[in-house]
């Protein structure tokens, strides 16, 4: 077996365990199947998955229609949210709700082309984290590389979103003196934050339902690289 045969049938062999697959499952079409088009195939799966989850997510209800991923308030509003409905301020609450998962559903498309290129920077050491480390290494590969990008990208459209309700400016106000005292921490210190974050575990989980899916049924997958690589492997 020539170097090139070797390295697809080590990827292929790394690929075991992230397509739930058995070691007798390996010995079909090698012979078919180069190092180039398994990577390629891993890298249409993760480019899939991702654009799947921002194309579901990015959308009207995206958010707020999905139980999964719905922003709620953040903690500190939470605790006082019953009193606050018995004080008549019930829409308010239900506004500021609404307000941020429009946010998050305004921010999302943005994170594309951000998770597309870190897809295309992927090297040989992503690769053998994505295909041995379990069922959250998607998820994982994509969080450590555009999380932080991403939180700068999409705080300026969830802080214009969030602005049109008076009870979020209210929040950060508390939130700020209760920050000082130790009350609130980390990103639920301004309701930009906040929403921030949760849009992007949200993006991040739905990224990992994608994945499930390409896991499970390769071939339903719809690209000719996916179906070459993955279709081969399931038989």
């Amino acid at each position: 077996m020539n170097r090139r045969r070797f390295a697809s049938l080590q990827l292929l062999l790394w690929a075991g365990p992230w397509l739930g697959l058995h070691s007798n499952s390996y010995a079909i079409s090698l012979n078919d199947i180069s190092n180039a088009e398994a990577s390629q195939g891993l890298m249409a799966a993760l480019e899939k998955g991702a654009s799947a989850a921002v194309k579901t997510l990015g959308q009207a209800n995206g958010f707020m229609g999905n139980d999964k991923v719905r922003i709620p308030l953040p903690g500190y509003l939470q605790d006082a949210a019953n009193l606050m409905r018995k004080l008549g301020q019930g829409a308010k609450l239900d506004e500021l709700v609404l307000a941020m998962n429009q946010a998050a559903e305004a921010a999302v498309p943005m994170a594309r082309d951000s998770l597309v290129n870190a897809v295309k920077t992927m090297n040989v050491q992503d690769a053998k984290k994505i295909l041995g480390g379990g069922e959250t290494a998607v998820t994982q590969f994509f969080a450590d590389k555009t999380r932080q990008p991403l939180s700068q990208k999409f705080l300026p459209v969830v802080t214009k979103t969030t602005a049109r309700v008076d009870l979020a400016g209210k929040y950060n106000q508390i939130a700020g003196k209760a920050a000082t005292m130790g009350l609130v921490k980390g990103d639920q210190t301004t309701i930009e934050q906040y929403v921030t974050a949760k849009t992007l575990d949200g993006l991040y989980f739905m990224i990992g339902e994608e994945e499930k899916k390409i896991r499970q049924d390769p071939v339903g997958a719809g690209s000719a690289v996916l179906k070459k690589v993955f279709g081969a492997l399931k038989l």
